[in-house]
């Protein structure tokens, strides 16, 4: 799906999404990655939700952001309530939403000059 955001300021804005690959400005990213208006941190370890875990989030949390945005994949997923208990203690906002979803957000609330990290999940976990 493509994304449009007409003016993205110097901004990192997502172009576009499909299962597996991001596009971000002029760039194309295969690999999770964490996202703020200002940087892309590309291979986030995560690589699906399977792999997600409390080290991740603290990963988004370092960044010191007012919310945080976390795409699941394909399909919307949360993580244990007790992984998101710092960021509630903290008044960190967290939405989780599948990764297209995820994308918009991320848009939606750089553009309005919101202090954002985005998460996000580019693969789903393997079939068991």
């Amino acid at each position: 799906m493509k994304i449009h955001l007409d003016a993205s300021n110097g901004q990192c804005v997502v172009r576009g999404y499909e299962p597996g690959r991001l596009h971000i400005d002029n760039e194309v990213y295969e690999h999770s990655l964490i996202l703020m208006p200002q940087r892309v941190v590309a291979n986030w370890r995560p690589r699906h939700f399977g792999e997600l875990d409390v080290s991740s989030l603290a990963e988004l949390a370092a960044w010191q952001p007012e919310v945080v945005v976390l795409g699941t994949g394909s399909t919307l997923r949360f993580p244990p309530a007790a992984w998101l208990a710092p960021f509630f203690a903290s008044q960190v906002g967290v939405e989780c939403m599948d990764t297209g979803a995820a994308c918009r957000t991320y848009n939606l609330l750089m553009s309005e000059g919101r202090s954002v990290v985005a998460g996000l999940l580019l693969a789903d976990p393997p079939s068991t």
